[in-house]
């Protein structure tokens, strides 16, 4: 099976950018549906971005749209978090997630947070 680890966290001012990484082992990430997920300060555990297997068609939470984009490089094997324009509310523990299997619509499997191997996370901060 799959394994995650996110990296690039850090302190970063508002309207700043910042890049998240998720180095994956064991398995070939381009098998997996591939979501970013954060837990905030006071609120629940979302999906931030998530792409699905194949077509790559991605599905982004309202908040992040427009900032935020997913990307992910096969020959290093890692997906990426591309965060810009941050804002003080996109602080939390990001986490990214994988699954390899078929049929769940991206959208489903963000919002009900239905992946099956995940990192431990790492913090993201934003403030001036």
């Amino acid at each position: 099976q799959v394994q995650l680890v996110e990296s690039g966290g850090g302190l970063v001012q508002p309207g700043g950018s910042l890049t998240l990484s998720c180095a994956a082992s064991g398995s070939n990430l381009e098998d997996y549906t591939i979501g970013w997920f954060r837990q905030a300060p006071g609120k629940e555990h979302e999906g931030v971005l998530c792409m699905s297997r194949g077509d790559s068609s991605t599905y982004s939470a309202d908040s992040v749209r427009g900032r935020f984009a997913i990307a992910k490089d096969s020959a290093k094997n890692t997906a990426y978090l591309v965060m810009n324009s941050l804002r003080p509310e996109d602080t939390g523990v990001y986490f990214c997630a994988a699954d390899s299997k078929m049929g769940p619509a991206v959208q489903e499997m963000c919002t009900a947070r239905g992946y099956a191997h995940w990192g431990t996370g790492t913090q993201v901060t934003v403030s001036s």
